[in-house]
């Protein structure tokens, strides 16, 4: 801060002319435009000596610590602590604290357009509203139908179960069976399908693989055209894979079928003297930016859910230039890809249509029936009923002298083309159709219900108790448990899928393999600690759990239980990855706490070779902490470990980030990160770098102008866990997920009301997002 260079205390009292104003007196605002207006402003904006506004979050105490110590510049002792004080409540309370800009400039709530997964997920819900919904159950895996057969005859359908994954390899052996059903089993030729559903933990661009060494069909998320047909083989391949687009919390019909046959010998004598030619399938995966797995038990159900319509024409990403994606910018991409999204969703209605609208070809009542469809299909999408003029324009006016087909389409085109559609809280809702409407794009990125509608209809959504009974429902959804989850990995900065390849050389093993398996593992870790009833913050960054696997076990020196349950490898001949059974372990206890110590948070944060404090200590900060902290002025470059063979890591960092230029955010980054130096570029835990001892010790000046000291990773967890600071970045980060909205455009008091209430409900998570939900439902008045 550059400050003006005041007269001495004395001097300024002799010009005074009635020489009243004692020292003690002198205020906060006197003392600002004293020394600090001509630099910086009257408000604060900014002057060509100083351009930047006097705008951030430091809290009064560090405020003051900081101009005591460098303000002004050209004589920093010229202001007393005292002094510098009573200059930071000032700004601070006039123009610089978030709260004060609020007033000045009050947030406001934007209107929005639907972002990016909002459009896909109501156009989604529209369709499936038209079919059945079955509930799934707590059963996992696919049902599994064995024939005695090369097709699939009822009548020799010898097994009938639940199979709670597609890795098998029969050899030259029958499915396994009790002994009675596996000598009616015919080792030449059998068949099995199977079939369920596939549930999506995120949405994205899926690869479905097979593999085997005989006939298969697969279907996926569409029952009348294969995304696999490889029925009738040519050649001698054994892998074979499709692509389809899925929407994360959805679950997706799926059917497998497999057949052995005799391949040519028709002569049963000669098939009784010959053995079995072997046999395997495998039914695998390849998640958005992952490896393939075979698709395990917890993301099957036996239960037979319907189609879902995906529209998967290319969109421009939304803003996320605030930290939470919005839907403000209209752009020429955007408006194209709308016109592009409606027509194959059209398209999709069209060639569905009989079952959609119940209206087979041909039949008398057709027509009507079609129209009907229309009217459900445009109320759903406006979120509301239509008036006697809207029926005559979107429906009527359309089937006029038009082709059937044709008029659905172009109702379809119309509706999905509208404001009314692609802007959810637009005018021509009633008060509680729109809170309805808000609940339901805060929770599921989506449409209300046909629940959440009759409450709206019935005038309920305005009692509280109401309206949080009917979020705390909607809260144990998948889909909701989905954007559940991928908030937290937002908060953990690993939505985007961070590439974590490690030097081979220095780490031998760490491969796209094991580190799926990391990914795996603290997924697991999050949907765990969130879905119980008390899904406590502090608990994410205190819990002492590492779920892992053989491959992980084997890697990170962890010791199995002996009854640890391990799936192994069942399919013969075939060099796939499997995914072998997670189980819970206690993982280094007393040094490891929570997620800031998962290996594969560390592993994110670090370079091919290195650990990085300054990744570390960024994240830790800004992340955790809701430390404002700009980037480097100039391209950071960090020093090569080659060039300085005898330092540590915290030796080369605090080398490189000593210049004046980098201490102001280094001071505050660097001593969060080197609290984790225990922990390598994998996330193993170490006692020595280059043979010299690790220093972890680290610190952080608090917005109370208190000092924390830490001496290892767990006790900087300790520190977090129970830190206000990362309580109120934590509501205030979930709260703009779900409301795509700044917090103080619900009242300046907000940030202060939520966090109250995050407090007094034990920092129960699931609690937090269905107050975010219900404020952000209720939206007051611009």
């Amino acid at each position: 801060m550059n400050l003006l260079p005041r007269l001495t205390i004395t001097a300024f009292l002799l010009l005074v002319p009635t020489a009243a104003i004692r020292a003690d007196e002198i205020t906060g605002e006197q003392l600002y435009k004293q020394h600090c207006v001509r630099c910086h402003g009257a408000t604060g904006e900014g002057t060509k000596k100083a351009p930047a506004p006097l705008l951030g979050d430091k809290s009064v105490p560090q405020l003051a610590t900081v101009i005591d110590h460098t303000m002004p510049e050209d004589d920093p002792d010229k202001l007393d602590a005292t002094e510098s004080k009573k200059v930071a409540l000032y700004i601070a309370d006039a123009f610089y604290s978030p709260a004060a800009q609020a007033r000045i400039k009050p947030p406001r709530i934007e209107l929005s357009r639907l972002t990016v997964k909002q459009y896909r997920n109501s156009i989604a819900d529209i369709v499936a509203s038209y079919r059945g919904s079955p509930k799934l159950d707590d059963r996992q895996g696919l049902r599994g139908q064995y024939f005695n057969s090369r097709g699939f005859d009822g009548n020799k359908r010898l097994i009938d179960r639940i199979d709670p994954d597609v890795q098998f390899d029969f050899r030259r052996h029958p499915p396994e069976a009790d002994q009675e059903l596996k000598q009616r089993f015919d080792p030449h030729q059998f068949s099995i399908r199977w079939e369920g559903s596939v549930l999506a933990p995120e949405t994205g661009l899926y690869e479905f693989v097979v593999h085997t060494d005989h006939a298969l069909r697969l279907w996926v998320n569409d029952n009348r055209t294969a995304l696999i047909d490889a029925w009738v083989k040519s050649g001698s391949g054994t892998e074979f894979r499709g692509s389809v687009y899925l929407l994360a919390g959805r679950a997706y019909p799926i059917k497998l079928e497999f057949s052995k046959a005799k391949q040519g010998v028709d002569d049963s004598k000669k098939m009784s003297i010959l053995p079995p030619k072997p046999a395997s399938i495998a039914l695998l995966w390849k998640r958005p930016h992952r490896v393939d797995e075979v698709i395990p038990a917890r993301h099957l159900s036996p239960v037979n859910m319907p189609e879902v319509c995906v529209v998967e024409a290319p969109f421009p990403p939304d803003d996320r230039s605030l930290g939470w994606e919005r839907g403000t910018a209209v752009t020429r991409e955007w408006e194209a890809a709308t016109t592009d999204g409606a027509i194959e969703a059209a398209n999709y209605v069209i060639s569905r249509l009989p079952e959609l609208a119940g209206a087979a070809d041909g039949a008398k009542d057709r027509d009507s029936k079609l129209k009907e469809f229309c009217r459900k299909f445009t109320e759903r999408a406006f979120r509301r009923s239509l008036s006697d003029d809207e029926k005559r324009f979107y429906i009527d006016r359309q089937f006029e002298g038009a082709e059937p087909n044709m008029a659905v389409k172009r109702v379809v085109l119309l509706t999905l083309k509208s404001p009314r559609f692609l802007y959810p809280d637009s005018p021509g809702l009633s008060a509680e159709q729109a809170i309805a409407a808000r609940l339901a794009i805060a929770l599921w990125d989506s449409l209300p219900d046909t629940e959440l509608l009759a409450a709206a209809n019935a005038g309920k959504l305005s009692n509280p108790e109401e309206l949080t009974r009917q979020a705390t429902r909607m809260l144990a959804n998948p889909r909701a448990q989905a954007k559940l989850r991928e908030f937290l990995l937002t908060w953990l900065k690993v939505d985007q899928n961070p590439d974590l390849s490690k030097d081979a050389e220095k780490f031998p093993g760490f491969d796209p393999a094991l580190a799926a398996d990391l990914r795996t593992s603290l997924e697991l870790f999050l949907d765990e600690m969130v879905s119980g009833p008390n899904a406590d913050l502090r608990q994410l960054l205190l819990a002492d759990d590492l779920y892992v696997n053989t491959r992980l076990a084997n890697f990170y020196g962890i010791t199995l239980p002996a009854d640890t349950p391990v799936h192994t490898a069942k399919v013969f001949g075939l060099a796939i990855p499997l995914e072998v059974g997670f189980t819970k372990v206690a993982f280094e206890p007393e040094r490891r706490a929570g997620v800031l110590t998962h290996p594969y948070i560390l592993s994110a944060l670090a370079y091919n070779a290195e650990s990085s404090p300054i990744h570390r200590g960024v994240f830790t900060a800004r992340g955790l902490l809701g430390v404002t902290i700009r980037p480097p002025q100039e391209a950071f470059t960090p020093l090569p470990a080659e060039l300085h063979p005898n330092l540590t890591t915290r030796d080369r960092v605090t080398l490189q980030t000593k210049p004046m230029a980098c201490a102001g955010c280094h001071t505050v980054m660097n001593p969060l990160g080197f609290a984790l130096e225990n922990f390598d570029a994998v996330g193993r835990y170490r006692e020595k770098e280059n043979s010299k001892p690790i220093d972890a010790s680290g610190r952080y000046e608090t917005r109370a102008g208190e000092v924390a000291q830490f001496a290892s990773g767990r006790e900087l967890a300790k520190f977090l866990a129970t830190s206000p600071e990362v309580h109120a970045a934590f509501t205030e980060r979930l709260f703009q997920h779900y409301a795509k909205q700044p917090v103080m455009a619900y009242g300046i008091d907000r940030p202060e009301r939520l966090l109250k209430s995050f407090s007094e409900n034990g920092y129960n998570i699931r609690r937090l997002v269905v107050d975010a939900a219900v404020i952000a439902a209720l939206k007051p008045p611009n």
